[in-house]
């Protein structure tokens, strides 16, 4: 039996079970319009992203991968910087450790300025980099590393992952001052300058 399904005996597993039927029944081909609802704060359930993109909620992963799916599909960042999840009736609190999602394949197709780097997501968003979806890149001051975001949707980023990172170092081409860019569907994305 999945964790989810056996968290916690006082009723709160019946507020998630609460939240997916609905969630499932108003779901549709499009993805659910959550930047447009705006339904009261219900507080802090006690759901969480870690930093490697596990749900858990109250403290237990959630080993349902549908289940994430659905969640995931209904998560938002607001302005404050605060993520939520977003049912037209409530909107709770998502604690997200780094970034809700990870980028975990990329395809790569044509060279230079006709490149597009395509990249799916561990909840199986396909996302291509470039104008409305840029990259970003920062330094990890513990380590040093290279931690490139993708803009998935809304504000929610998806960290790419270190098996990514070399292959996106790589496809890195200088610019005419010598710093190294990727480009993507004709969008250009500047590594920083440590990453150079």
């Amino acid at each position: 039996m999945g964790a989810a399904s056996n968290l916690m005996t006082d009723g709160s597993v019946s507020h998630i079970n609460a939240l997916e039927a609905m969630l499932k029944s108003a779901s549709q081909k499009a993805p659910p319009p959550v930047e447009t609802w705006n339904p009261p704060y219900c507080g802090d359930i006690g759901l969480a992203i870690a930093a490697d993109a596990t749900w858990t909620y109250r403290g237990s992963p959630i080993q349902r991968p549908p289940l994430v799916k659905l969640f995931a599909s209904v998560l938002r960042r607001d302005a404050d910087g605060r993520h939520y999840l977003v049912t037209p009736v409530e909107k709770v609190d998502v604690t997200v450790t780094d970034a809700p999602f990870l980028a975990v394949e990329m395809a790569v197709e044509g060279a230079g300025a006709r490149q597009s780097l395509t990249f799916r997501t561990n909840v199986d968003d396909v996302v291509t980099a470039g104008p409305s979806h840029p990259l970003r890149f920062s330094v990890d001051p513990a380590t040093g590393g290279l931690k490139p975001y993708l803009l998935v949707r809304g504000r929610l980023e998806a960290l790419v992952t270190r098996a990514l990172v070399m292959d996106l170092v790589a496809l890195a081409e200088p610019d005419a001052s010598g710093r190294l860019h990727l480009e993507s569907c004709g969008a250009r994305f500047p590594l920083p300058v440590a990453a150079g």
